[in-house]
């Protein structure tokens, strides 16, 4: 895609982050650091409508002022990744499939959506749970993030998914949603997950924002972590969520979510730039940027 030369001469891209309670998120250092690693400048900013309640600008509001100040593109995450759907010109087939979108390119006047979570969930769980068992899986939360990582899971080999939702109508809706797009894959709502826990699982993922430092907590009860099942989480702040905390404490194995964000930021990139992404180097910008939250901790504690 054609990009704007700034004063120094070099192309730049100007995006930005759409949701709430995200001021932490590792995505605007990835981007930005994965831009100059091309060449490229990158602005990213973080429009986080929490921090702006309670007189937050609706979506709609935002697209246009992101259109109207030159953004390229903008990630959108919880809770807008339903509701942008009908404010976007097209969709892609990923994000048609799944019915959620966390990227909207901005070009020639229309909004397009994508779907790079379900590539992003895919490529961290083929790399981090390759080996692992798969004929039952436990989904909890069937919200934007839960719709791509349940097609993600289909993808790579589930056989049986139950998903359960606090909503039951979206746990519904999502597995029927899952049957039609991956016939082979049996999809149902999970009635609770203490139920389905005790027909035998080989793994539960979480697609629920619990876990993040503004909602702290375990989906999963703790008397139902056992060292045969495998945990997978996708909330990245904290690294070490209650969930996989507590699962790994009582040895199980554990995939993080550091994958998921890395992965589908590779994807964004793309669609951002039309330039290729490094997954090892973006890797390496959230690693360090994890180390250096860890080292501002610590220091804080020692100063208390």
């Amino acid at each position: 895609m054609p990009l704007r030369a700034t004063s120094e001469g070099r192309e730049t891209v100007l995006l930005g982050l759409v949701g709430c309670g995200i001021a932490k998120s590792r995505t605007p250092e990835m981007h930005m650091a994965e831009a100059e690693a091309h060449g490229l400048r990158a602005v990213y900013r973080l429009i986080d409508v929490d921090v702006r309640q309670p007189n937050a600008p609706s979506l709609e509001a935002i697209l246009q002022a992101a259109e109207l100040t030159g953004f390229d593109g903008l990630n959108i995450t919880y809770p807008f990744k339903v509701d942008i759907l009908p404010l976007l010109d097209d969709v892609s087939p990923n994000a048609a499939a799944v019915g959620a979108v966390n990227t909207v390119v901005l070009r020639n006047g229309r909004r397009i959506g994508h779907n790079t979570d379900l590539w992003g969930f895919s490529e961290s769980f083929r790399r981090g749970m390759a080996d692992t068992a798969r004929d039952h899986v436990l989904l909890i939360g069937a919200g934007g993030a839960g719709g791509a990582v349940a097609h993600a899971l289909a993808d790579c080999g589930v056989k049986r998914l139950s998903i359960f939702d606090a909503d039951e109508r979206r746990s519904a809706a999502l597995a029927e949603q899952l049957g039609r797009n991956r016939p082979d894959v049996i999809a149902e709502a999970s009635p609770s997950i203490e139920e389905t826990f005790a027909e035998g699982l080989d793994g539960i993922v979480n697609a629920t924002p619990i876990g993040m430092v503004a909602t702290p907590g375990s989906v999963v009860p703790a008397a139902l972590f056992d060292p045969a099942v495998w945990f997978a989480d996708i909330v990245y702040f904290p690294l070490e969520t209650e969930l996989l905390a507590t699962a790994r404490a009582r040895g199980c194995r554990v995939l993080p979510g550091s994958g998921m964000a890395v992965f589908q930021a590779v994807r964004a990139f793309e669609l951002f730039t039309g330039r290729r992404a490094d997954p090892n180097r973006m890797t390496a910008t959230f690693d360090a940027f994890e180390q250096q939250t860890r080292q501002q901790q610590t220091r804080q504690v020692a100063e208390t």
